[in-house]
């Protein structure tokens, strides 16, 4: 494990609430649990990613105080069993009860042990972590490097209904800038302070890719990345922002002409462009690495692609889409009948596009074998083995940006917690212009199709998709 690659921790909202209610029985006294993570080993950072949570019973405890908690060590070692077949690693949590926020000598003490212990198991550079958990639900943990020497986790985030990060330090460097004093007033320089630390995946950069990348680099989020395999074309003037007549005739690359847009902004956001398709090893890969990910895409395959990424490596995920629907023939053909948008928040490990209904597997398979074998696809549709994938619908700039702010403003609201209602009420927003109504639902149903692949992280093939095998000479 490279050293100077930070480490961080994602753990989904039940399974952080799953530890707050293993580690604080409400007697006052330490607890313990561990956590089976998959690895995404990053070249900008490392995450663990919680697949499981397997509380220590109490029962099991040979010392339990205010200040300690003590268990036999072979009580791990199925977990270890199962990390090792897995390719994952091992997270030790345990409570602070009294909210000390640091580790104390008799957790140096344990974790001196501990730690090594599992680096020898497993006999490679693989990290493994222990954490900390306060009354509060806040975390810190630290890991142990090749040499043996103890480093803090950079982050332990929480990706749930409400979006928890905690970076190791108070502050994440630059003073609030004259440009970002207004919302910094608005939400909090807190709040601000978060946002630059992020790293933000946009993938699609073209109706509503462009204007969610525009307003978070005017929001000052610290790092975008952005994929999109496509070049300009002259219909993509009434949607991209920052596109013009000569980026058509040079045939520039969309994500080209966005990243040059936001360094002339001068917000100190750094932009990562991937001119390529999400099915490629490269574009997972980097995506995986980030905080949080928009998925402005309108292909069925793509869409369900990147639901499945973001189960794998445990990443909140905002999928946008609009509708705009005419009256195909007859004497009233070309008609405006509805004008719709919707932002989906799916939270790993919950409901996913197939279990909304959105997506099914049928329409993934024949979207799938459109993009990689049109023929086939085409002689599949004439002989009624599959049905055709939906054709271009016409797209408006003003819909676009309206579908656009309302995704970010849910991850604002899902940053800093300022709505009436708890954030898990907006699952699910829809917005007709046509009756001029704004909809919402909590979808709290689990997907039984993507459940198993929580967490895993970094599998071969990726994703468990032969389709993204790297090529090898």
């Amino acid at each position: 494990m490279p050293g100077a690659v930070a480490v961080g921790l994602t753990l989904n909202g039940a399974q952080h609430s799953a530890l707050k209610e293993h580690l604080f029985p409400g007697d006052g006294l330490e607890a313990a649990a561990f956590l089976l993570c998959g690895v995404r080993a990053g070249d900008r950072r490392t995450r663990l990613v919680a697949r499981e949570v397997f509380p220590v019973p109490y029962s099991a405890c040979s010392v339990r105080t205010d200040q300690r908690v003590t268990w036999p060590t072979d009580a791990i070692l199925p977990l270890l069993e199962r990390a090792e077949r897995s390719g994952g690693t091992l997270v030790k949590v345990h409570s602070h009860p009294g909210g000390y926020p640091a580790f104390s000598e008799v957790d140096d003490e344990s974790d001196q042990q501990l730690l090594p212990s599992l680096r020898d198991w497993f006999d490679d550079d693989r990290p493994h972590a222990s954490a900390v958990m306060l009354p509060d639900g806040r975390m810190f943990g630290r890991i142990v490097g090749s040499d043996g020497e103890m480093r803090p986790l950079a982050l332990i985030n929480v990706a749930g209904n409400d979006l928890l990060f905690w970076h190791q330090g108070e502050t994440g460097g630059r003073p609030v800038p004259g440009f970002a004093a207004s919302h910094a007033q608005a939400f909090g320089e807190g709040t601000f302070d978060l946002l630059q630390r992020l790293s933000v995946a946009v993938i699609g950069c073209s109706g509503t890719g462009s204007p969610v990348i525009e307003q978070l680099a005017r929001l000052g989020v610290g790092e975008l990345v952005i994929v999109d395999d496509d070049t300009i074309e002259e219909r993509n003037l009434n949607r991209i922002l920052n596109a013009t007549a000569a980026d058509v005739e040079a045939g520039r690359p969309k994500v080209a002409v966005l990243s040059e847009a936001v360094t002339h902004m001068g917000t100190g956001t750094q932009v990562i462009t991937l001119e390529r398709s999400l099915w490629s090893p490269e574009a997972i890969e980097a995506v995986a690495q980030c905080d949080i990910v928009f998925g402005c895409m309108d292909t069925i395959d793509g869409r369900f692609l990147l639901n499945t990424l973001a189960t794998y490596y445990q990443l909140p995920y905002f999928d946008l889409g609009v509708r705009i629907h005419a009256v195909p023939e007859g004497p009233r053909r070309g008609e405006i009948v509805e004008v719709c948008g919707s932002v989906h928040y799916l939270t790993p490990g919950g409901s996913s596009l197939i279990s909304r209904g959105l997506l099914s597997l049928d329409d993934v398979r024949a979207a799938g074998l459109a993009r990689t074998d049109p023929e086939a696809h085409a002689r599949q549709i004439a002989d009624g083995y599959i049905s055709g994938v939906a054709v271009r619908r016409p797209a408006v700039i003003s819909l676009n940006m309206l579908i656009g702010s309302l995704a970010v403003n849910e991850l604002l609201a899902r940053l800093h917690a300022f709505r009436d209602d708890p954030n898990g009420a907006f699952a699910h927003i829809e917005v007709s212009l046509s009756e001029m109504a704004i909809f919402r639902d909590p979808k709290p149903d689990v997907c039984a199709i993507l459940r198993g692949d929580l967490g895993k992280g970094d599998v071969r093939p990726l994703l468990g998709m032969p389709e993204l095998s790297r090529k090898t000479a």
